[in-house]
């Protein structure tokens, strides 16, 4: 790849590269579903699913579904319903959904041993744990008329997660458990349920949500190559790449990124720090096993999107660039924005973020919380973990201490 850092190390730090393309002031001038093109190279499934690779391996039990968002895609969802050991006893378990972020899929939420993985943690402590893999991702690549080489497949953005899968996927669980879900996000996961909430979706499903590394307003990153990113246009992204799919293995993101890292001043060779912030707690073999599977392909739509909400200093949905495009779909000249204020001030939150991280940066999760002052106060809880940065939070292997303890006395408080 002609880098200063190892292939190896740049993708790592591909899946949060995203969030630091910043679009410029000028109007982005294309409409969502113009690139004329796929990406270089499709994504090699992992030989064995989710369930195989990694969950049964340990000695739980696991399931494979299948669920269909309204607008036609197909996602794969892993059930985990009870502990290594079960319990015995045939009681139906409380649900608990934990949504990975960009870039990755489900399987990011069991890297670590079973002692250190949430969502065996979970699964040990009594719950019913569901882990769905957004469109796009190595196994949900399907669509009930497309095909991942037709551009038209990639023609979405994060609004389509708000609007489309998060729904189906927490309709799914809510059909086959008949019970209220408990819901944990990192990252982007965690942009897509406040964006939910504020519109007041998933209050009549979800009973209480655990949010690492929140993700809403994204103004103050302190990435040490955000200041490069920030100079390349989204809009040339899109020309330079000429891709629908945003595939992070294909030659043209290689490329991107490597024009990112030739700029004076911009050291890649230990990318994930620079991006991330100082993680704290990443134990190699883990890193590695990351490797094997991630990142994973988005939608160059997708990065478009968050980038406006780098630039924009707002939550919004889609910009279309031209005031008339936005008046077609939205009927404004401006993108509605996500009114986090708007989250119901009695529903459960626990948010936790680190003082390391560059991304979920601590003045934009102030913004975050500024927005949700009126919040009851016996309903938002809050934590600040001074060390640790954006990776930690999902494969720091002192995670279950720091963090993952806190969110099961969190939901067991719901009850």
């Amino acid at each position: 790849m002609g880098l200063h850092s190892s292939p190896s190390v740049a993708m790592l730090s591909l899946y949060t590269l995203v969030l630091v393309m910043i679009e410029p002031h000028g109007a982005l001038g294309l409409s969502r579903g113009s690139f004329g093109l796929t990406g270089n190279a499709l994504p090699a499934p992992a030989p064995a699913g989710i369930c195989a690779s990694a969950v049964s391996v340990h000695g739980y039990k696991c399931q494979e579904f299948e669920v269909t968002t309204a607008d036609g895609y197909v996602l794969s969802v892993q059930r985990i319903p009870e502990g290594r050991l079960g319990d015995g006893s045939g009681k139906s378990q409380q649900p608990v959904l934990l949504q990975h972020g960009v870039l990755v899929d489900g399987r990011t939420w069991l890297l670590n041993s079973p002692e250190e993985s949430l969502a065996l943690i979970l699964a040990d402590s009594g719950y019913d744990v569901w882990i769905p893999n957004s469109r796009g991702t190595a196994f949900s690549r399907r669509h009930v008329t497309l095909d991942p080489t037709n551009p038209e497949f990639w023609n979405w953005t994060w609004d389509d997660l708000v609007s489309h899968d998060l729904p189906a996927c927490i309709d799914f669980v809510f059909d086959q458990t008949g019970k209220k879900i408990d819901y944990v996000g990192h990252s982007l996961g965690t942009l897509i349920a406040l964006a939910s909430l504020s519109e007041g979706q998933l209050i009549d499903k979800v009973r209480a949500a655990a949010l690492l590394s929140p993700i809403a307003y994204l103004s103050h990153m302190t990435t040490a190559l955000g200041v490069v990113a920030a100079k390349a246009f989204v809009g040339e992204i899109t020309t330079q790449l000429g891709v629908a799919e945003f595939n992070p293995k294909g030659q043209a993101v290689a490329n991107f990124l490597k024009t990112l890292c030739a700029e004076p001043g911009v050291d890649c060779y230990d990318l994930i720090t620079a991006i991330t912030g100082k993680n704290c707690c990443l134990n190699a073999s883990t890193v590695e096993l990351f490797l094997k599977n991630e990142p994973q392909s988005t939608s160059t739509l997708n990065m478009v999107h968050l980038a406006q909400t780098v630039r924009d200093g707002v939550v919004s949905k889609y910009d279309y660039g031209n005031a008339n495009f936005n008046v077609q779909h939205y009927g404004e000249a401006k993108p509605p924005i996500y009114n986090m204020s708007n989250i119901p001030h009695n529903f459960p939150l626990f948010l936790s973020y680190g003082g390391q991280d560059a991304l979920s940066d601590v003045k934009d999760v102030q913004t975050l919380l500024d927005n949700l002052k009126s919040h009851d106060p016996d309903k938002l809880s809050v934590q600040f973990v001074k060390d640790y940065a954006h990776a930690d939070f999902i494969m720091g292997v002192t995670a279950k201490d720091v963090v993952y303890n806190q969110i099961v006395a969190f939901f067991k408080h719901q009850q």
